[in-house]
């Protein structure tokens, strides 16, 4: 429970962390963000009170940031290109530290340490999505086009292999067609995980994004927009599958219409009905 109007922000790329400044500050928060270099949209100066620019690993910094404004609870939101982490990273002592203590750096257990450290500094991780829960995905077929009876079986198969990679911490996003897996999201992403499943597929891919398992949904939690629909177009992928009410959902209405205009299908589904 946040107990004053301040909030902190730990942004990275993409627009998620504009349209939660713009809700934050719509209610009233004032809202004191850390950016990366090289990653955040430097145009977020606009939407926040403060902002602190910084290099990955550059931990103290940050805990210094939120301290000196009084900021005691923060959201993380926005992408970091994980490529980044092996070739652009300035570690302090304390990522050092945070590093060493780790048998991997999987996303969840690098978001999990991180949150860890904040939270021995007194500082309270909030579900990135507690100012905007319309921005959580509605169960349905969304389209005009719903999934064909074979995209529904390789639907399925996709949920259960997307779950499961998610169990292993490897990614969230699964590309298949005709009951064969064609990519797997790895630390290139998911737009690159279509355009390499779309390009086997040949007009015929079926691309599922879920929730892992053990997702902890204050941060990470999956997101789709405008640009997954543009990316399926290029790539020739039909259907896209996503979790209803664990994933993120940008500029809805244009992403069904650009959807529908491309004769793409896109449904979100209840965990609960794959299982």
């Amino acid at each position: 429970m946040i107990n004053d109007k301040r909030i902190g922000l730990i942004a990275g790329s993409g627009q998620f962390p504009f349209i939660f400044s713009k809700a934050a500050k719509e209610k009233g928060y004032a809202v004191y963000a850390v950016g990366y270099l090289k990653e955040t949209d430097p145009e977020l100066k606009r939407y926040v009170d403060a902002v602190e620019w910084i290099h990955l690993g550059q931990i103290k910094r940050l805990l210094k940031f939120f301290k000196t404004n009084g900021v005691r609870d923060v959201v993380m939101m926005g992408a970091i290109r994980k490529t980044r982490m092996f070739s652009d990273i300035r570690p302090d002592t304390k990522a050092l530290s945070l590093i060493a203590g780790m048998r991997h750096t999987h996303d969840d257990g690098l978001l999990r340490a991180f949150a860890g450290v904040l939270e021995k500094e007194g500082i309270n991780i909030q579900a990135s999505t507690f100012l905007l829960p319309d921005l959580l995905a509605p169960e349905g077929c969304w389209t005009k086009r719903k999934p064909s009876r074979s995209e529904k079986v390789d639907i399925d198969l996709g949920w259960k292999l997307a779950k499961e990679i998610g169990r292993l911490d490897i990614g969230q996003c699964v590309v298949v067609s005709g009951g064969s897996v064609l990519a797997v999201e790895a630390v290139d992403g998911t737009d690159a995980t279509i355009r390499r499943g779309g390009g086997l597929a040949r007009g015929t891919a079926v691309v599922v994004k879920v929730c892992k398992p053990n997702q902890d949904l204050r941060f990470d939690i999956p997101a789709t927009g405008v640009q997954t629909i543009k990316t399926m177009h290029e790539s020739g992928a039909r259907v896209l599958a996503i979790e209803a009410g664990r994933a993120v959902v940008f500029d809805r209405n244009e992403m069904i219409e650009l959807a529908n205009r491309f004769g793409i299908s896109i449904v979100a589904l209840s965990s609960e009905q794959r299982t």
